[in-house]
C-alpha cells in the first residue's frame, strides 16, 4: 500500500526545560526516555519499553523473574475508591502481574513533605497493608526520607519495587509483542476511564457530581486463573497513565503490528463520558487503575471471556478490537459510533497531571 506521508508523526527534540508534558505517559515521555535516557542506560532488557523487566536469576538460562520499579504522586492523596497508599500497591503488582509473575516481593519507599499529620501517614499504612496482605505479598525493605514544606497541600512521593516469579503457563514463551499476530483480537476486563474520573471529583475544582469510584484493583488474582485456567495469551499490559490509547500505541509500536479497536465495543460508564464530555477530554487517554489489556488468539477469546465474568474484576470484560496490519504507518485506528475510521495517536502531553 502507498504511504501517506501527510498522516506520519515526525519527531520532535525535546525542550529546554522539563514540564508536567514529560510525565504524562504520552509523546513527550516517550521521547525524553527515548532520546536522554536511553542514550546513557541503554541495554536489550530496558529497550523493550516494558513495565517490568524479565530476568534471568540463579545462573539459570530461561527469564524466570520480573522486576519493577514506580513512583505516586496523585494529588489527592485520597479519592473516591482509594487512596494514594493502595495505589503504590496495585500498581507495582499489576506491572508484574501483567507479565504473568506472580508477587514476591515489594520494597517501599517514602519522600514525606514536612506537616504531613500522623494521621494521615498511618492511614497510608494501613491501606498499604491492607492490599499488600490481599494478595499475599510481604514488604520487604524500604527507606524513608522528609522534605522541606513546599505546598498547602499535604504531600507524599511513594515508590514501590516488585519482585515476581514468572508462573510456568506464561514462561515458554514470555508474554511479550512478538507473540502477536494478525488476527488476534483485543479484550479489556472493564470499564475505562474510571481512575482518572475519580480523581477529578475528588480535586471539587468542577461542580460535578457522580457516583465514580477508581478502579484501583491488584489484578494478580485474575491473572492468576488465566494461568490455572491454560489460556493461551499472547500480551497482558495494564493501561495505567495514557490510558487505553497510549498501551494499544505501544503495543503496536513494540509489534510492528497495526491495531483496530470498536468504539461500540469498549465499555464506559455514562457517567464518565459525560465528565470527559464535558472537559473536552477523550476518554481513550484517560487512566485506569484496574484494568488488563489482553491479546489472544481469535479461538481462545471465548474461554477467557468466560472466565473473566467469573469474577468481579472481569465482569464488564469485553472484546474491543483485533490486531490488523499497519496502515499508514500508524499503529493504532478507531472505527467510530458514525461508521468512519480514525488513527489513535498518543497524546502529546497531558488531559490532567499527578493522576498516578
Amino acid at each position: 500500500m502507498k504511504d501517506n506521508s501527510k498522516l506520519k508523526i515526525q519527531s520532535s527534540k525535546l525542550d529546554d526545560n522539563i514540564t508536567l508534558d514529560y510525565g504524562s505517559g504520552g509523546r513527550k515521555m516517550h521521547r525524553l526516555i527515548g532520546d536522554l535516557f536511553l542514550k546513557y542506560f541503554y541495554n536489550r532488557t530496558l529497550a523493550k519499553f516494558e513495565d517490568a523487566a524479565e530476568l534471568a536469576l540463579l545462573n539459570k538460562s530461561n527469564n524466570d523473574y520480573c522486576l519493577t520499579i514506580d513512583s505516586y504522586v496523585v494529588q489527592p492523596l485520597f479519592f473516591p475508591g482509594g487512596d494514594i497508599g493502595k495505589l503504590s500497591i496495585c500498581g507495582t503488582v499489576n506491572d508484574l502481574a501483567v507479565k504473568g509473575a506472580k508477587p514476591l516481593y515489594i520494597a517501599l519507599s517514602f519522600v514525606i513533605q514536612e506537616g504531613i499529620s500522623l494521621k494521615t501517614l498511618e492511614s497510608l499504612c494501613a491501606s498499604i497493608s491492607k492490599t499488600a496482605k490481599s494478595v499475599n505479598v510481604p514488604i520487604v525493605t524500604g527507606d524513608t526520607k522528609v522534605i522541606e514544606r513546599h505546598s498547602t497541600h499535604e504531600e507524599i512521593i511513594i515508590t514501590t519495587c516488585g519482585v515476581g516469579k514468572i508462573l510456568s503457563n506464561f514462561q515458554n514463551p514470555t508474554l511479550g509483542a512478538n507473540n502477536i499476530k494478525v488476527g488476534d483480537k483485543i479484550l479489556i476486563n472493564g470499564n475505562i476511564g474510571d481512575h482518572e474520573a475519580s480523581i477529578i471529583l475528588a480535586r471539587g475544582q468542577f461542580d460535578f457530581k457522580a457516583n465514580i469510584k477508581s478502579d484501583c484493583a491488584p489484578l494478580y488474582p485474575l491473572i492468576e486463573m488465566f494461568a490455572e485456567e491454560k489460556c493461551q495469551i499472547k500480551m497482558m499490559r495494564d493501561p495505567t497513565r495514557g490510558g487505553l490509547a497510549t498501551t494499544l500505541n505501544e503495543i503496536a509500536d513494540a509489534g510492528k503490528i497495526g491495531i483496530t479497536i470498536d468504539e461500540n465495543s469498549i465499555p464506559m460508564q455514562k457517567s464518565v463520558q459525560g465528565i470527559a464530555e464535558l472537559l473536552g477530554f477523550d476518554p481513550l487517554y484517560m487512566a485506569n487503575e484496574g484494568k488488563v489489556v489482553i491479546i489472544a488468539s481469535a479461538k481462545d477469546t471465548n474461554r477467557i471471556m468466560k472466565i473473566m465474568k467469573r469474577y468481579a474484576l472481569g465482569k464488564g470484560c469485553a472484546v474491543i478490537g483485533e490486531v490488523t496490519k499497519r496502515k499508514y504507518g500508524l499503529g493504532v485506528w478507531l472505527n467510530t459510533k458514525i461508521g468512519s475510521s480514525r488513527p489513535v495517536l498518543q497524546l502529546e502531553g497531558f488531559q490532567i497531571p499527578r493522576i498516578c
